[in-house]
């Protein structure tokens, strides 16, 4: 199977990233000189993934003005209401004309070491149900180590909620099936709710540090380490 397609979300308000998040969106903040928002951009564009949409809301023209001067073959998604991020998926679903694709959340940074990650996490989405598989990490892979574990894993790649000791790292293969009946504002988390009790939700766990833009404190150790590998 080959994925083509992608979206970045990139809407939310950023309130974690106060006062930084006051007059500039949190897709754009930098984290060792490179805007978040580009990191996931590079990433999908280094996989194959040409055809990428990108969801905004708040501060959208500075998203706008930066995707029109840098990626002009980016779409914009624009939300009027934010819908959080199972509606602003279900927004954007013509975009992938029914085709599988990959959504990545703009607050992890996404290096190249996750492209091995993408290549297995495809396979297995393939192996599976062919409905939507995540992308996870262990709590001591991660480097906010306050963040809690979101699902768990069994041996056939098929996760639960059970128990909670791996992360959701923010990055998601879909099958556009799964948005059927689905309307208005609601989060992931109800479609991947319905998915677990069926069976069809996948999952891998990386092996790559889980870097990820928690809050303002995160964010500064992150630019502050000279050890995270970027």
């Amino acid at each position: 199977m080959k994925i083509k397609k992608g979206m970045i979300l990139a809407a939310g308000f950023g309130k974690r990233l106060q006062p930084l998040t006051k007059n500039c969106p949190k897709p754009l903040l930098e984290v060792h000189g490179i805007k978040l928002l580009e990191y996931s951009i590079k990433f999908l564009l280094d996989n194959g993934i040409s055809e990428i949409i990108v969801n905004t809301h708040y501060l959208h023209e500075q998203i706008n003005e930066f995707i029109k001067k840098h990626y002009p073959n980016i779409a914009i998604s624009h939300e009027l209401e934010i819908l959080d991020t199972g509606g602003g998926i279900l927004n954007a679903l013509s975009f992938f004309k029914n085709e599988n694709f990959i959504v990545l959340n703009s607050d992890t940074v996404w290096v190249k070491s996750y492209s091995n990650d993408l290549k297995k996490l495809i396979h297995i989405f393939e192996q599976g149900k062919n409905k939507a598989a995540l992308l996870l990490a262990t709590k001591e892979n991660s480097f906010d180590k306050n963040l809690k574990g979101d699902f768990d894993i069994n041996n056939l790649n098929f996760l639960t909620k059970s128990v909670k000791n791996y992360i959701y790292t923010g990055c998601q293969i879909l099958n556009p099936i799964i948005f059927e009946n689905k309307t208005g504002i609601f989060s992931m988390n109800t479609i991947w709710d319905e998915l677990i009790k069926e069976d069809s939700l996948n999952g891998l766990i990386s092996s790559v540090p889980f870097l990820h833009a928690t809050d303002l404190n995160i964010y500064n150790q992150l630019n502050s380490s000279k050890t995270i590998g970027l």
